[in-house]
């Protein structure tokens, strides 16, 4: 759900793509190119939308949107230190902002935009652009790393604590707080990511191996995943599905693997009197005998699903998306592809690849030709992912269960203020004031 900019991948390949992100919700996804950016719709499996297209801002290296609105924020190279924010369904810029140095990500939610420099993140209110406040005295940060919960309601802010170490700093983007500091790994992160309602936290080390998660805003850790075991990784993202139930991660390598957020003590029945269920039993019990380290790398669980890619070595991005009433996995590469997968939520296993998309052209390429979108499937499976259908044309303000906008639904008046409701899915952003900035590492005050 990260916008990232891409490096030239080994053996110099250029990448087709400078950047992509997915949008808060995983309704939207953004890419940035050399000529421009675009953004595309993701509501169907076959068809791939493109919403909008500019080639006014040349060598685009981040692309954000905010939600399904008409907001956009993007950075490009011929300006590195300027954030443009823009009115796309308008054409018009709303405003931008000058930093010290060069930025290197933003993120945003419906109440907070920040901005992240390597040595400062600078926190703002969103309706009106104010600047809210500058963190200073935060370790160099060469990639940019941080996270922000896509609820406004808390808007809890994630960045790295050291530039040795996996520890990270828990920020109330709210309150302007800090809230705790969590010793996540032992090596320098990754890869940080907020669940949809900020309740969770999950992160990475730049060994890639394992995969945490840790409760918000305490700090506690919740899940421990063993994403392998054989080599070490770069890990390229790190999400939550919306329903928190599952936690995807992609790399450098060919597989995405997926994990099922689900305690196995609570969640499976009592081993019946076997063989194999006493031994499970002596299996378990022998790992509170053991070195920690040992015994810990026993009890971490595996993945749930894996996606298998036809590359290798290529900066992507993924997701996990409900499409057309089913589960999807959706990975977005460098080379200007997006691949969708569908996932099965009860058994996992081996995601089928059913579409892979050009982003650079109008043109897709069917690789499961049983191209029923509705697969025959056992009623309990469709039951589980079953999910109301949505509706361009609905009127019904409401929130989903993370505090964000169901699909298809307008969202309330009260939410942007003053801001007029578009009759489209197309929402309007909150109220901004047209203004030109400057932001020096000085911080105004509220």
């Amino acid at each position: 759900m990260e916008a990232e900019a891409m490096d030239v991948p080994p053996g110099g390949v250029e990448a087709a793509l400078s950047c992509f992100s997915f949008n808060q919700d995983c309704t939207s996804l953004a890419i940035g190119t050399k000529a421009g950016y675009k953004l595309f719709s993701l509501s169907s499996v076959e068809q791939l939308d493109q919403v909008h297209g500019s080639n006014e801002i040349p060598d685009v290296y981040i692309v954000e949107r905010l939600f399904s609105s008409s907001l956009v924020v993007v950075v490009s190279h011929t300006k590195p230190r300027q954030m443009n924010v823009y009115h796309f369904k308008k054409g018009t810029e709303i405003c931008n902002y000058s930093y010290s140095s060069n930025i290197l990500s933003i993120k945003l939610n419906r109440q907070r935009l920040l901005v992240c420099l390597e040595e400062s993140i600078y926190i703002h209110n969103i309706k009106d652009m104010k600047l809210l406040k500058t963190l200073l005295d935060i370790p160099a940060n060469p990639t940019g790393l941080c996270a922000l919960s896509i609820n406004h309601s808390n808007s809890y802010l994630a960045y790295p604590g050291s530039l040795t170490t996996g520890e990270i700093v828990l920020y109330d983007g709210n309150s302007l707080k800090t809230v705790c500091t969590i010793a996540a790994h032992e090596g320098t992160l990754a890869a940080i990511t907020f669940n949809s309602s900020g309740s969770k936290l999950a992160s990475a080390s730049e060994k890639g191996t394992v995969i945490r998660v840790f409760s918000v805003p305490d700090g506690q850790k919740l899940y421990e995943f063993r994403r392998g075991m054989k080599r070490y990784v770069t890990i390229s993202s790190l999400v939550f599905s919306m329903d928190s139930q599952f936690l995807c991660a992609s790399s450098n390598t060919e597989t995405v693997h997926i994990f099922k957020l689900e305690h196995l003590a609570t969640s499976r029945p009592e081993e019946p009197s076997t063989w194999s269920g006493y031994m499970g039993k002596m299996f378990m019990a022998a790992t509170n005998y053991l070195p920690a380290q040992v015994s810990d790398m026993m009890n971490q669980d595996r993945a749930f699903a894996t996606g298998r890619l036809n590359f290798s070595g290529q900066r992507n991005i993924c997701t996990l998306s409900t499409i057309q009433k089913l589960p999807r996995l959706l990975v977005a590469s460098s080379s200007g592809h997006l691949y969708i997968y569908n996932l099965d939520p009860q058994d996992g296993g081996e995601c089928v690849l059913i579409k892979t998309h050009s982003l650079l052209g109008s043109g897709s390429t069917e690789e499961n030709k049983e191209n029923d979108l509705r697969p025959s499937l056992p009623q309990t499976y469709a039951a589980t992912v079953a999910r109301p259908s949505s509706s361009s044309t609905s009127t019904v303000p409401g929130y989903s269960e993370d505090g964000g906008a169901l699909r298809g639904e307008v969202i309330p008046e009260h939410e942007f203020a003053t801001g007029p409701v578009c009759l489209d899915d197309e929402r309007e952003f909150p109220p901004i004031i047209l203004c030109r900035g400057s932001q020096k590492g000085k911080t105004k005050q509220s």
